[in-house]
C-alpha cells in the first residue's frame, strides 16, 4: 500500500470514530439528563393498592442503564444510514417513501425504551424522528457523491474511448 492511501484511510476511520463517539455520547447524555429524571420520578410515584414502592440501588442502576444505553445506540442511526447508503442498500427516496412506517417504528421503540409514560415516550420519539430526518440528509449526500463519482468515471471512460 502506498502512504497516501494509508493516510486517507486513517483520516476516514478517525472521522467515523469521532462521529460515532459524539452521537453515542449525545444519546447517553439525552437519556441520562432528559429521559431518566422524568421516568424515574414516574416509576417512583407508581403505587399498587396500598403498596409503597421503595426503589433499591440495583433497580436504580437498571433503570439508568435502560434509559441511557439504548438511547446511545439509537442515536447511531445516521451512521447506520451512511453505511447502508454507501453499500447501496438504501437511498433517500426509499427513506422518504417509508417515512410513515418509520414514525410507527419510532413510536414502538420509544414505547419499549421508556416506561408507560406518555411524556417520556414523546420525549424519546421526537429526537428519534429528528435523527431519521438527519439520516435522510446523510443518505442523500452519499447518493449525490456516488452519482458524481459515477458521472466522472463515465466521462473518463468516454474520453479514453475517444482517444483510442
Amino acid at each position: 500500500m502506498s502512504a497516501p492511501v494509508c493516510e486517507k484511510e486513517r483520516k476516514a476511520v478517525r472521522g467515523v470514530v469521532v462521529v460515532c463517539s459524539l452521537l453515542f455520547l449525545a444519546g447517553v447524555s439525552f437519556g441520562y439528563f432528559v429521559i431518566a429524571p422524568f421516568s424515574i420520578s414516574f416509576l417512583a410515584s407508581y403505587t399498587l393498592e396500598g403498596l409503597e414502592v421503595a426503589p433499591t440501588l440495583d433497580s436504580y442502576v437498571t433503570y439508568m442503564t435502560m434509559f441511557t444505553l439504548p438511547m446511545g445506540l439509537v442515536f447511531e442511526m445516521p451512521i447506520l444510514g451512511y453505511f447502508l447508503a454507501k453499500i447501496g442498500l438504501i437511498g433517500p427516496s426509499f427513506l422518504r417513501s417509508y417515512r410513515r412506517h418509520a414514525v410507527v417504528v419510532i413510536l414502538i421503540i420509544a414505547a419499549i425504551i421508556t416506561p408507560p409514560d406518555v411524556v417520556s415516550q414523546t420525549m424519546v420519539s421526537i429526537p428519534l424522528y429528528l435523527l431519521y430526518e438527519i439520516t435522510i440528509l446523510v443518505v442523500a449526500a452519499v447518493a449525490r457523491k456516488r452519482d458524481r463519482e459515477m458521472r466522472l468515471a463515465e466521462r473518463k471512460a468516454f474520453v479514453k474511448s475517444e482517444n483510442s
